[in-house]
């Protein structure tokens, strides 16, 4: 199991047992099976997003719509409004919620600078880092930093 796939080998089951057992442990487990190939391409397209986020700094070399169509084999522009008419957003505008998220976690660790987190989450400068983090949270990141009561959510949960 890894995020997004799923191997399952059981030769003495047929198809549907292994399909009702593994359906029922998701469930269980507030997971679903993605059924459709739109439905994939949008998981992977958020999969791809998520990755992005694991190794500080981010150094993104090439542009967001270059990674996707290229990883995905599709055209950008499809993958783009394939993923806003089912999401209601952007790529561009959740991958900004997943960086915004980053830097909300950032902050909680107490280890950097908001420079840094802007350095290491490939912005331009603090003040857009801060101009996003406020849109996107509604409070400055230092009213953020100094309140008692952070409020996260997991990436795999956010549009």
């Amino acid at each position: 199991l890894e995020l997004g796939r799923l191997l399952v080998e059981a030769p003495n089951k047929t198809k549907n047992e292994i399909i009702d057992a593994v359906t029922t442990v998701l469930h269980a487990n507030d997971f679903e099976i993605v059924h459709s190939e739109e439905e994939m391409l949008i998981e992977r397209i958020k999969i791809i997003l998520i990755e992005q986020l694991v190794d500080l700094p981010l150094d993104i070399k090439v542009k967001t719509s270059e990674l996707l169509a290229s990883a995905l084999h599709r055209d950008y522009k499809t993958l783009s409004k394939l993923f806003s008419s089912k999401e209601k957003t952007t790529v561009e505008k959740y991958f900004i919620k997943l960086k915004i998220e980053k830097a909300k976690e950032l902050i909680q660790l107490k280890q950097h600078t908001f420079s840094d987190i802007g350095y290491l989450l490939d912005y331009s400068s603090v003040n857009h880092l801060s101009r996003q983090f406020k849109e996107v949270v509604g409070m400055s990141m230092t009213d953020y930093k100094n309140t008692e009561n952070w409020k996260r959510n997991f990436y795999d949960e956010i549009i």
